[in-house]
């Protein structure tokens, strides 16, 4: 294999494998940083071996064995300098007697546990995604500074923070009893619909979306449904990002631009990621009474995903959902896309009425699709002056730039 294979294979497992190895390691060391670091070194060991040596046919077991045997003298090493000889020698005994083939049921609990530590309440919003991209999404620092259009040394400093605050904080290696599961899931669960989100609308920049970081919420949310089976919500959220992905294709026209939903080629609609999020859909509706916030949303995409059409999509189910959505979140975002709705559904008319109550909404403020969806209203009702003002307010409040151009080119067209 040739030097540049072998780097692109490495990459690969670690990408793969990282989460797993580094929450194993949590588990042994009981020290997230000191894990993530033994993980590192495994990773220095495969880039310098790996090309001389080939890659092992277990790459996986490979870089937890080599960490663990490096776990295993660091804390000799700590144990000698400390002088507590007989309780170390115990520790020692039994990390030497893991077997890594035995260990697949542990390993995939330390995952979760992994998760939940990484999104625990004591951590910033900024912090947990940061950290969550690193420690289980694989990601480098840069690799997440370019993603959120942050410098390198934000993130990094962002990640060391969050380590020391779940080290000072002492939060155990543990997934929350069921008293607690459902305030902690939540947090999991916004974690991975936020760097989704980024990904399918960037907040800034000069792409208006990043395949890669929706990927990489994927693979988060499909790990999550696959360790916690019988959590309704767990499912709608895997519905709402593989309904949601099903469309990135067609999002982006073959110059980078925006295209709008009314306007993309449905025959590019991913309808393997539709199937899927449909058959996740049905897992959700059938372990919830009643549909939580994310599994509401993925109903709504897929009225989208079964319609061939914007004219034939069936609005009004999608305003009754939004009705759901708005009563149990009280979201002002919520509140304008259901104006959208009822536009679609009832006419500009009613769907202005409706954007109108919301001007003042201090959530909204500077809120850039506000005045977009209310440009987009008056146009409907031939009020092009004022729609042409509202189109270059959303603009000025953009900070994607290709979305920004979108803008304006619609506010051009009103004159």
């Amino acid at each position: 294999m040739s030097p540049t294979a072998t780097q692109r294979t490495i990459d690969a497992v670690w990408r793969i494998e990282s989460a797993r190895l580094i929450a194993g390691l949590t588990r042994i060391v009981r020290d997230v940083a000191v894990a993530e670091d033994l993980a590192q070194d495994a990773l220095v060991a495969a880039l310098e071996q790996w090309p001389r040596d080939g890659v092992p046919d277990n790459p996986g077991a490979w870089l937890m064995a080599t960490a663990r045997r490096r776990g295993i003298d660091a804390l000799r090493r700590r144990v000698t300098l400390e002088r507590k000889q007989e309780l170390i020698a115990r520790e020692l005994q039994t990390l030497q007697q893991l077997d890594l083939a035995d260990q697949v049921d542990e390993l995939e609990d330390d995952l979760l546990r992994l998760i939940f530590m990484t999104c625990h309440p004591v951590l910033s919003r900024d912090a947990r995604v940061a950290l969550t991209l690193r420690l289980l999404g694989g990601l480098s620092t840069p690799e997440i500074a370019h993603a959120f259009l942050v410098s390198e040394g934000t993130v990094a400093q962002r990640i060391v923070r969050a380590k020391r605050t779940l080290g000072e904080a002492r939060v155990p290696f543990e997934v929350p009893g069921r008293d607690e599961l459902a305030g902690r899931l939540s947090a999991v669960l916004e974690v991975i619909y936020l760097i989704f989100n980024e990904g399918y609308a960037a907040t800034g920049g000069e792409q208006w979306t990043r395949p890669a970081l929706c990927a990489d919420a994927l693979r988060l949310a499909r790990v999550l449904a696959g360790l916690l089976p019988r959590e309704g919500e767990v499912h709608g959220l895997l519905a709402l990002l593989e309904l949601q992905a099903s469309r990135l294709r067609a999002r982006v026209g073959p110059r980078g631009e925006p295209v709008l939903l009314a306007d993309q080629d449905r025959a590019r609609w991913d309808q393997l990621l539709v199937q899927r999020g449909l058959a996740a859909l049905g897992r959700a509706e059938a372990l919830s009474g009643a549909l939580g916030p994310y599994a509401l949303q993925a109903a709504i995409a897929a009225c989208h995903a079964r319609a061939p059409s914007v004219e034939r999509t069936d609005w009004p189910r999608i305003v009754a959902l939004y009705d759901a959505l708005a009563a149990l979140t009280g979201s002002p975002v919520v509140e304008l896309n259901r104006a959208v709705a009822v536009t679609m559904a009832f006419g500009p008319e009613a769907g202005l009425e409706l954007v109108d109550a919301l001007a003042e909404e201090p959530a909204l403020r500077g809120y850039h699709l506000l005045p977009s969806v209310r440009a987009d209203l008056l146009v409907r009702l031939g009020r092009t002056a004022e729609a042409r003002a509202e189109f270059e307010r959303a603009a000025g409040q953009c900070a994607n730039g290709p979305e920004r151009e979108l803008l304006l080119a619609r506010a051009a067209a009103c004159a």
